[in-house]
């Protein structure tokens, strides 16, 4: 047989599309071509496969004209992961495996020069991809890698570790490869305790309202309050995740070489540097990678000093903010990555930090602060659900106070509260839209009068008011109520308050 054809995935967005990989020996003048729109990193496949068969001892047809053709041919292919089909597809050409046993599997791999496997990116992603199509294929990785993917359930993955046992395998008398197996899931290290935080009870509330209605939040205080402490907490405050939620976080972490099986099922805490640009907050580049946003999926984003970020970058925030997702377009092709994450950020009031601090005196001019505030756009402010003051307590208060209410007692009432949500509507509070806050966020004819006297009174956009609306209804949920009352309104107005220095 001088023709063989190999079944692999390319890596499209989130998507793993299917890509043939077709192997022909031909007589003529030695040659080895790759074609099918293939990345640099691709085509340097053909001085590691040709190096991995030598000191593998397998026979490599150095005096035949090779064609690699990876379809379909319009579709970018970058990365590693065609080493090993290509690998199988020359020693399928020339008679040394056998081709009906190879059309069995669907791989991918890295290989070594000496012809050992190395793990590839998107393996959750590729699992995801072959057990929807439901072809009945079995998947082949390298050992790494197959770990990773044999989390998805209903697919058989099979894992090696160097190209002779793949090889042996596919002899017509070999024995099957070896099944990969999930790892058994570890308990969650405890993470840091909302009881280290002495004081500060209204912004321990608000972190306890985000949580249980998954709402944005911007703490504002002076430095060294406990803004990135309370932050660092939130985590521990959320439910777990459930096993689609978890697999789609791996998935996209997978994508970006980031996930580890040890992390599996934890929300994400993601909290980039503010030098970070837009793309590597929302994703992009070329071929398209996901960002921060993606990464953060399920989990936290934590912007610390919120007004130092690039301006176009938070910018870049407002859509996905929204839509729970982000689509990067290219002259040449497109990419869609999910963005449902919950973001949390910190700031000074001020460039010095201590406007309106008790204990030190601000020196920034009223034109400085306006600058500082003014980083910070009135649409991109608009999309925050809770804006709160984080104020400065006396060292010597602090040592006086008791430790505060742990983690896990905060935990279970926001467990409760979102149960509420979740039986109501199907999801959390954040996530309910314009036309359904008047069936599951109804307020009481007094709690509606004093929503719409505030907000006339604030100058809020009508965003504002049903942000607020939905606080009131995370509000209601802890405290058990099945209408959202005035009491509930006034504390989730609350927690609104404008920057310092503006009215709202």
């Amino acid at each position: 047989m001088s023709l063989a054809t190999v079944h692999s995935r390319a890596l499209d967005g989130l998507a793993a599309a299917p890509v043939t990989v077709e192997v022909h020996l031909a007589n003529g003048l030695p040659s080895f071509t790759v074609v099918g729109l293939a990345d640099t990193e691709v085509k340097e496949a053909r001085e590691r496969v040709r190096a991995a068969l030598h000191n593998s001892g397998l026979g490599f047809p150095a005096n035949k004209r090779i064609t690699v053709n990876l379809a379909p041919a319009d579709l970018p292919k970058e990365g590693g992961r065609f080493d090993l089909p290509m690998a199988l597809g020359l020693l399928a050409a020339n008679g040394q495996i056998d081709a009906a046993r190879l059309a069995r599997f669907e791989c991918a791999g890295e290989l070594s020069l000496a012809g050992e496997l190395r793990p590839v990116r998107g393996a959750l992603a590729m699992a995801l991809a072959l057990r929807r199509a439901g072809a009945g294929l079995e998947l082949l990785l390298p050992q790494a890698s197959a770990a990773e993917a044999a989390l998805v359930e209903g697919q058989v993955v099979r894992q090696a570790r160097h190209l002779l046992d793949v090889v042996s395998a596919l002899q017509p008398d070999g024995e099957a490869l070896p099944r990969a197996t999930a790892l058994a899931r570890e308990a969650a290290p405890a993470g840091p305790d909302l009881a280290d935080i002495k004081g500060q009870a209204g912004p321990k509330r608000a972190l306890e309202i985000a949580a249980a209605g998954g709402h944005s939040l911007l703490m504002v205080g002076p430095p060294g309050t406990g803004k990135s402490m309370l932050a660092q907490r939130l985590p521990g405050l959320l439910p777990p995740l459930d096993d689609e939620a978890a697999l789609e976080s791996a998935a996209v972490l997978s994508l970006a070489g980031q996930f580890e099986l040890s992390r599996w099922g934890r929300r994400p805490f993601r909290a980039p540097h503010h030098s970070a640009s837009s793309v590597a907050l929302v994703g992009g580049g070329s071929p398209p990678r996901p960002g921060e946003i993606s990464l953060a999926l399920h989990g936290v984003l934590f912007l610390d000093e919120l007004p130092e970020f690039n301006r176009a970058a938070l910018e870049a925030l407002r859509e996905p903010l929204e839509t729970g997702r982000i689509l990067i377009s290219r002259a040449a092709r497109q990419a869609e990555f999910p963005a449902r994450f919950q973001l949390v950020a910190a700031m000074n009031p001020c460039p010095c930090g201590h406007l309106g601090n008790p204990l030190r005196a601000c020196r920034c001019t009223p034109d400085q602060v306006a600058r500082y505030q003014g980083r910070l756009s009135g649409p991109f402010l608009d999309r925050l659900d809770l804006l709160i003051d984080i104020p400065a307590i006396p060292p010597r208060e602090l040592q006086d106070m008791a430790a505060g209410e742990p983690s896990a007692a905060v935990a279970a009432r926001v467990a409760a509260a979102r149960e509420r949500a979740v039986a109501r509507q199907g999801f959390a509070n954040a996530l309910l839209q314009a036309q359904d806050l008047a069936v599951h966020a109804e307020l009481e004819p007094a709690a509606r009068a004093l929503l719409e006297r505030s907000a006339e009174r604030l100058g809020w956009s009508a965003r504002s008011f049903h942000r607020v609306q939905r606080v009131a209804r995370t509000v209601a949920d802890l405290a058990g109520a099945a209408t959202i009352g005035s009491t509930h309104v006034a504390e989730a107005i609350q927690l609104r308050r404008g920057l310092p220095g503006q009215s709202g």
